[in-house]
């Protein structure tokens, strides 16, 4: 499903951990294994069974390794969050870059794509982010930023069109947060609880794109 979208980012949280921690000292790449593991547990079976036990099953190590780089499951999770959120703005900003007069497909673009291929973590961002408060206020800032890079396009587009101050700012960021979040519910119904009928309209993943490309246009138009 949309594997077509998964292209950018390139490659998972995970992925990414592997590729960053290679040739690192050992304690970089333990760490980023535990990390890595924890990706694999969320993965499979969401936070409610991410334990200490199970880390350090996938991640091949003992208990006691585990402590000397996390205090406790809650110090693992805000930690491997907090790294998430910093990766997916670097996706959302160099996918700004290429269009920043027009922002909205090729971001939603890499959105989609960090989505599918970070559900577990994804899932800890969108409906389990109370308990982790560096987490929290990452993806706070991550969401701010970008409502204001696509309010910054909607203010230069309509000032290209002779439309310029026909909607004040605050209206502009606050329909911002709104599609946001209706984008939010739309991709963890299809990828995260994968409802059929949801499913079954989008096989097609630049249909899933054009419509959720669409939703930002129209939302944030005069």
């Amino acid at each position: 499903m949309l594997t077509a979208l998964t292209a950018t980012p390139a490659l998972s949280y995970a992925e990414h951990l592997a590729t960053a921690s290679a040739g690192r000292p050992k304690g970089e790449r333990t760490q980023a294994q535990i990390q890595i593991a924890a990706c694999t547990v969320l993965d499979r079976s969401g936070p409610r069974d991410l334990t200490v036990s199970s880390v350090c099953e996938a991640a091949g190590i003992s208990n006691g390794t585990f402590y000397i780089y996390f205090a406790d499951r809650g110090a693992l999770l805000d930690f491997l969050l907090t790294g998430f959120v910093d990766f997916l703005q670097s996706a959302l900003r160099d996918a700004s870059a290429t269009r920043p007069d027009d922002p909205s497909r090729a971001t939603t673009r890499a959105y989609v794509a960090a989505f599918a291929r970070n559900r577990g973590l994804m899932r800890c961002l969108v409906h389990h982010l109370d308990s982790f408060p560096e987490a929290q206020s990452a993806f706070q800032t991550l969401n701010r930023e970008w409502m204001e890079t696509v309010v910054a396009a909607a203010q230069r587009k309509m000032q290209r069109t002779g439309q310029a101050g026909r909607i004040s700012r605050p209206e502009l960021l606050r329909r911002a947060y709104a599609l946001g979040g209706m984008i939010d519910q739309y991709l963890s119904t299809l990828l995260l609880s994968q409802d059929p009928t949801l499913t079954a309209v989008s096989g097609d993943p630049e249909a899933v794109l054009e419509t959720l490309t669409l939703i930002w246009e129209r939302g944030m138009a005069p």
